[in-house]
C-alpha cells in the first residue's frame, strides 16, 4: 500500500504543470479543493490511503498537509506560481521517490539519521532535481538559459538534505519550505553580479580564508569545537569570507565567540546539574550548521544581488538570533534563579527545553544589542537597522522557546533544528519589519 501511496504523491505533482496557465484565485480554489477532497472524500475512495499512524488525526496526515502545504505556498508567493509550481515539482518527485527507493532498495544508512538511506537520498536529488529544472523549464516566460536552472537544482538539493533531518515533522512541510526559501531568496541573484563579485576577489580574500582556517584549527586544538565542527566551521568561514568579505567574517567570529564563551560561563555548575552541554561544550558540526548556515546562505545571497542591503540584514539578525539566543540559553542554565515555560508560565528546573528566565533573557537582550552593533560597526547594516535587528533576534528567540517547549520537547525536532529554525525566524523577521517600514 505504501508504493501506491507514494505514486500517488508522485501523480499528483502532475497538476503543478497547471499553474502556468491558471490565475491566482483559480489554483488557491483549487488548493483548497483538494484539502477538502483529500480530508472526507479520499478516505472513503481508497481506505488505504491514510497510514495507520495516521488515522485519529486527520488533519495532520500526510495526505491532507500535502494539499495544505501546496496552499500555504500560493497564500505566500501569489505573483510567483512558477516558485510554487517548482516546489511543488520538488515535493512530488523527490520525496516520493526517496520513499521508493529507500524503502525498496538495500543501501547504506546516511551517518546522521540512521532511518534515512544514501540510496534514498541520491534518488530525492536526482528525481527532484530534474523535476525542478524541468518545471522551471515549462514555466518561464522567456526561452531559459542555463542560470535559470540553478535556483531550483539548488533548491532540490538543499530540500534533500533537510529530508534527512532526523525529526519526526512530516515531510510536507520540511521539504516545501526548505525548496521555497532557496527559491525565494535566490530570485534576486543575477550571474552577471556574482561573476562580478567573485573576479573581484584577490590576495587578500585568499590571505583571509587562510586566517579562517588557521582559527577553525585553533578552535578544535582549544577543545572549542570537534575536529567536524572545525571543518564544517571553516566552510561556513570561508563562504561568508567570499560571500561578504572582512565584514562577514569578523561578524561570523563576533558570534562564536560569544556562544563559546557563554557555554563555558558556570561550566562546572551546569555539569554538576546535568544540564551542561555535551562534548565538554565543544561545538559541533550540527551546532555550526544550525547556528551560522542561514547567515552564510545570505552571504551567499549577497555575493550575488545588485543591492545586497536586505541579505546581509538577513545575516546580521540571523548571527544576533542564534549567538544571543545561546547567550541567554547558557546564562539562564547557570545563574537563572527563576526559570519558567512561556506556554503554560510554570516554573520548571534549569536547563528544561523552552524554559526561559529572567537573568538569561536580560543576557539574550544585551547580546543581540551588542552583535547588532558590531553588524553596524563592520557596515553590514545602518545603525538605524540595529533596533530592528534586537527585537528581532529577541522575537524569534521567545517563537523559539515555545516551539522548544511544544516540538522539541515531544521529540519532533531536535535542538539543532530548532537552532537552525530560530535564526532563520529572526533573519524574516528582521527582512519584513524593514519591508514594512
Amino acid at each position: 500500500m505504501e508504493v501506491s501511496r507514494q505514486l500517488l504523491h508522485i501523480g499528483v505533482g502532475a497538476f503543478a504543470l497547471l499553474l502556468r496557465d491558471l490565475t491566482w484565485p483559480q489554483a488557491v480554489a483549487l488548493a483548497s479543493i483538494a484539502i477538502v477532497f483529500n480530508a472526507f472524500v479520499l478516505p472513503s475512495l481508497a481506505p488505504g490511503v491514510f497510514r495507520d499512524t495516521d488515522r485519529g488525526r486527520r488533519w495532520t496526515s500526510g495526505i491532507v498537509l500535502y494539499p495544505i502545504g501546496v496552499l500555504a505556498l500560493l497564500l505566500l508567493f501569489p505573483a510567483r506560481l512558477d516558485l510554487v509550481a517548482t516546489t511543488w515539482a520538488i515535493l512530488a518527485a523527490g520525496d516520493g521517490m526517496a520513499t521508493l527507493v529507500g524503502a525498496h532498495v538495500r543501501t547504506s544508512a546516511l551517518p546522521w539519521n540512521r532511518e534515512k538511506s544514501v540510496g534514498g537520498l541520491v534518488a530525492f536529488l536526482l528525481f527532484g532535481g530534474t523535476a525542478a529544472a524541468g518545471m522551471t523549464w515549462w514555466s518561464a516566460s522567456t526561452p531559459p538559459d542555463a542560470w535559470l536552472f540553478v535556483a531550483p537544482i539548488a533548491a532540490a538539493v538543499l530540500a534533500g538534505f533537510a529530508e534527512t533531518a532526523p525529526i519526526t515533522l512530516d515531510d510536507n512541510i520540511t521539504v516545501p519550505a526548505m525548496a521555497a526559501a532557496v527559491l525565494w531568496s535566490m530570485s534576486d541573484m543575477t550571474p552577471e553580479v556574482l561573476r562580478g563579485h567573485l573576479a573581484a576577489q584577490g590576495p587578500a580574500t585568499m590571505a583571509l580564508v587562510a586566517l579562517n582556517a588557521a582559527v577553525a584549527a585553533a578552535g578544535w586544538a582549544a577543545r572549542m569545537v570537534t575536529g567536524a565542527g572545525a571543518v564544517t566551521g571553516a566552510c561556513i568561514g570561508g563562504v561568508m569570507i567570499v560571500g561578504s568579505g572582512v565584514a562577514g567574517w569578523t561578524m561570523l567570529m563576533a558570534t562564536f565567540l560569544a556562544a563559546s564563551l557563554a557555554t563555558r560561563v558556570g561550566h562546572s555548575r551546569k555539569a554538576r546539574a546535568g544540564i551542561a552541554e555535551d562534548r565538554g561544550g565543544r561545538r559541533g558540526p550540527g551546532n555550526a550548521i544550525a547556528n551560522t548556515g542561514v547567515a552564510a546562505w545570505a552571504a551567499l545571497i549577497a555575493a550575488g544581488s545588485a543591492n545586497p542591503t536586505i541579505a546581509h540584514l538577513a545575516l546580521v539578525a540571523a548571527l544576533a538570533t542564534a549567538g544571543s539566543d545561546t547567550v541567554a540559553s547558557e546564562v539562564g542554565k547557570a545563574w537563572g534563579r527563576t526559570t519558567w515555560l512561556l506556554t503554560s508560565l510554570k516554573r520548571v528546573a534549569p536547563g528544561t527545553t523552552g524554559a526561559i528566565s529572567l537573568e538569561g533573557t536580560a543576557a539574550g537582550i544585551l547580546s543581540s544589542a551588542l552583535l547588532a552593533g558590531i553588524g553596524a560597526w563592520v557596515g553590514l547594516i545602518s545603525a538605524g537597522a540595529v533596533p530592528l535587528v534586537i527585537v528581532a533576534a529577541n522575537a524569534a528567540s521567545l517563537m523559539e522557546g515555545v516551539i522548544g517547549a511544544t516540538m522539541e520537547a515531544r521529540g519532533m525536532l531536535t535542538n539543532d533544528v530548532v537552532n537552525f529554525v530560530n535564526s532563520a525566524m529572526g533573519a524574516g523577521v528582521a527582512m519584513l519589519a524593514w519591508s514594512l517600514f
